[in-house]
């Protein structure tokens, strides 16, 4: 993701969420140099991804796919790229967050092995006012085999 690709992230940030991020925002994510990646065919942005980097740890911010393009395989295509990145960062776990109503990507994150670990209550603004609460997921990155002191 550059900060050329910010209209396009944001156009699809605003049609796929009633909350979305602001352009700045993902200009911040650039800024802080969290892992901020685009899916795109040509030059035409299909979804994004944002992933923080910590110590042995990761954490997706965002993925989002074009509300048109969903279903077509770019969620799990991002998602396996963002995997990538983490292993070779050295990051042994990924977590997340997402709302309980977005049903799609929860089947995306549990089909890529991701585990429900938690719940933060009220974590989400919602329509009328109210809060949703948030699903916190994991998922262990190492590889089968894989030691501590391979490290």
């Amino acid at each position: 993701m550059t900060p050329a690709d910010l209209p396009a992230v944001s156009d699809i940030e605003a049609s796929a969420y009633l909350f979305p991020w602001s352009e700045q925002v993902f200009r911040t994510c650039l800024r802080a140099g969290y892992a901020c990646r685009v899916a795109a065919e040509g030059d035409r942005v299909r979804g994004y991804g944002i992933l923080s980097l910590a110590a042995v740890e990761a954490h997706l911010l965002n993925l989002c796919i074009d509300p048109a393009e969903q279903g077509r395989g770019w969620g799990g295509w991002l998602l396996r790229h963002l995997f990538g990145i983490a292993r070779v960062r050295r990051a042994e776990r990924m977590f997340l967050e997402v709302r309980p109503s977005n049903r799609a990507a929860v089947r995306l994150y549990e089909g890529h092995g991701f585990v429900h670990v938690g719940t933060r209550r009220g974590y989400y603004p919602a329509a009328c006012g109210g809060r949703e609460d948030a699903r916190v997921y994991a998922l262990s990155l190492r590889l089968e085999g894989q030691a501590v002191a391979d490290r």
